[in-house]
């Protein structure tokens, strides 16, 4: 298990590297200036306003020296300067990063909890207006945009029903709890004030369930497939012929063997939901990543789009390695491959 633990770590730093240098170069080969971006029509007419702020930036370096101080920043746990926010960029990510995560574990809970018992169903209930119904919820799940599934959550039940709150984290109302892990659950529970508990966990509603839309049908529909699998396998036979209880087969014997795929994708589900909020957190004033993303896009903030990519491939590759080792956990024979 040591061996192939440090096989996978060295693997992971390889490709963090290869990561950094595609990061650059995309970032670097944009069609863009972003020191015109920042300065305006009427600065960028001073030559030496101009030379002076890419003095400040290294942007009047070569692409390679420039590289090499991203590296050398990096290694010291620097992702440089925001252009837009003047602030280190990974200040800003540990400013907005708690409320991507709080956001995208609620919705990974919430797509949990939805798909897999939906995806029990429909395969126990194969060919049923049960199933039926789970192959319409996974395909609109898989084909509603997200962006107009957020639009149409504000307008009905924030706009016309008023029985939602509106965008943002809490009320301005509200009083914030101390901040100890950055997450409002977390904090104003440690805090006893509860609330602003209430007040964040309803703020969470709507876009946990837009943002757990895009990955229900997809999960729903690997569970379905598997438990099939699973349930035509002969030890489901043999213990039906031994009069165990259905419930007792579906669960104790069927459901654990046709879960062992869903890690992979469960896993892979949940860093898309941590780095691809930027819709939902955009269209719901949620003060996370997403945001922090589009709002640096728009801004040419390059330190700050390669800092959140650079992250974005962090967090697959961890994730990819905890897949990998709880597959070495479940099964014996892949650390021995």
């Amino acid at each position: 298990m040591f061996r192939y633990l440090t096989l996978r770590l060295a693997s992971m730093a390889v490709m963090a590297v290869l990561a950094t240098l595609i990061v650059f170069l995309i970032a670097t080969q944009v069609p863009a200036d972003p020191v015109l971006a920042q300065l305006g029509d009427l600065q960028s007419a001073d030559k030496e306003l101009v030379a002076a702020y890419r003095r400040k930036w290294g942007l009047d370096l070569p692409i390679w020296q420039q590289y090499l101080l991203f590296l050398k920043g990096l290694s010291q746990g620097d992702l440089g300067q925001s252009i837009s926010t003047h602030r280190p960029v990974l200040e800003d990510i540990r400013q907005y990063a708690p409320a991507t995560i709080e956001l995208a574990t609620v919705s990974f809970l919430l797509a949990i909890a939805i798909s897999i018992p939906l995806g029990v169903l429909a395969a126990v209930k194969r060919d049923t207006p049960v199933d039926h119904l789970a192959r319409l919820v996974s395909l609109i799940g898989v084909s509603a945009p997200t962006f107009w599934l957020a639009f149409i959550m504000l307008a009905v039940f924030y706009g016309g029903l008023q029985v939602a709150p509106g965008p943002g984290r809490l009320d301005v109302t509200a009083l914030p709890p101390p901040s100890w892990s950055g997450l409002l659950l977390v904090d104003s529970a440690r805090a006893g004030q509860w609330e602003t508990f209430h007040d964040a966990a309803a703020h969470l509603v709507l876009p946990s369930i837009v943002l757990a839309a895009s990955i229900v049908g997809l999960l729903t529909r690997t569970v379905r497939a598997s438990m099939l699998e699973a349930l035509a396998q002969d030890y489901v036979r043999v213990a039906r012929a031994k009069g165990l209880r259905e419930t007792a087969i579906v669960v104790r014997h069927a459901l654990p063997n046709a879960l062992v795929p869903v890690v992979t994708l469960g896993g892979i589900a949940y860093a898309i939901l941590l780095t691809g909020a930027v819709m939902t957190e955009t269209i719901f004033s949620w003060p996370g990543l997403g945001r922090y993303t589009f709002r640096s896009a728009i801004a040419l903030d390059f330190p700050g789009i390669m800092g959140i990519t650079l992250v974005v491939a962090v967090v697959y590759l961890v994730v990819n390695l905890l897949v990998d080792l709880s597959y070495a956990l479940i099964d014996p024979r892949v650390v021995r491959r």
